[in-house]
């Protein structure tokens, strides 16, 4: 019999004893053959026993929970008071027939049927060029999104060069994304949360030079890994396609890319040449934003492409 068995053996009848119970034969099987192997985390409890002479402390058992859980999300993961932006942020302002709502809902829909034929949980959002609607795309798409019951939404700040999501919530810009690549904080100290219920929300984080190298440098694919079965959706929100590369470096961490296009500003072959980075990447759609009011449609969508309306 191996030392370590003993040490289990003695360890039992000890605590048995001291309660008034048979040690020996609570290590017995009910044929009376000898346990089981046990897997390599009881044994490294086992030899915390021979070594101390006596029964192992609760600290030296294993723990088999995942830190990664919902109940460590909802206490470590700190909840803010956010001073939206109501212009911007379509479902922040108690009107379920605000102009541009529907448009979205619209878009939840065809992202769910298009779920339903293959893996889709990490949307990309970017756009050609600056000031083409991202963030309002994508922060709206994130508060769509959680309107279903019980849907849990990470939006992620993403672009590390120009953030605004942080702006168009109210809320800080740090800690964030850029820290935690950094090494500075852990995956819950950089999510927050706000007044609407199950959105989660990552900032940029503190600004930082060589946002491709910080990208690139694994931590991000780990956060992701980490964070990814507490949410049914994450939403990144990236830089602009055409000036700097981290798009398309950020794609490779998610299952499907959205694609913003301004009305009557986006110039077509910046916005073709935009669409080719992706190219070996799933192309979820292009969303055309900022068409005047007079000309809305309502309730307009096509294949790939939804029609919305920001402020």
């Amino acid at each position: 019999m191996s030392r370590i068995h003993e040490a289990l053996k003695k360890a039992e009848q000890e605590r048995a004893a001291s309660q008034g119970g048979l040690g020996q034969s609570s290590l017995a099987m009910p044929d009376g053959s000898e346990p089981a192997a046990r897997p390599p985390e009881y044994e490294s409890a086992a030899v915390a026993a021979v070594s101390t002479g006596g029964v192992p402390h609760t600290s030296s058992i294993p723990s088999f929970a995942s830190p990664f859980s919902l109940d460590a999300l909802l206490a470590r993961c700190p909840q803010l008071e956010w001073q939206p932006d109501k212009k911007a942020m379509l479902f922040f302002n108690g009107d379920d027939n605000a102009c541009g709502t529907e448009e979205y809902r619209t878009l939840r829909s065809r992202l769910y049927h298009m779920r339903e034929k293959a893996a889709l949980k990490k949307i990309l959002v970017t756009s050609a060029l600056p000031k083409e609607g991202k963030s309002f795309t994508s922060s709206n798409l994130a508060q769509v999104l959680v309107r279903q019951h019980g849907r849990r939404v990470l939006l992620i700040d993403a672009d590390l060069r120009g953030p605004r999501l942080h702006v168009m919530l109210g809320t800080t810009a740090s800690p964030g994304l850029s820290d935690y690549l950094q090494g500075r904080c852990d995956e819950f100290s950089i999510m927050q949360r706000g007044p609407m219920e199950n959105l989660f929300f990552v900032p940029a984080g503190r600004q930082a030079t060589g946002a491709p190298e910080l990208l690139a440098n694994g931590r991000l694919k780990l956060f992701l890994q980490r964070v990814e079965p507490l949410f049914d959706w994450i939403i990144l929100d990236t830089p602009p396609v055409i000036p700097v590369a981290d798009s398309t470096l950020l794609a490779n961490f998610c299952e499907g890319v959205l694609m913003v296009v301004r009305s009557n500003s986006t110039p077509s072959d910046l916005a073709r040449k935009a669409r080719e980075e992706f190219a070996d990447k799933l192309l979820l759609g292009v969303v055309l934003n900022g068409i005047p009011s007079d000309q809305l449609p309502q309730s307009r969508y096509y294949y790939g492409e939804a029609v919305t309306n920001p402020a």
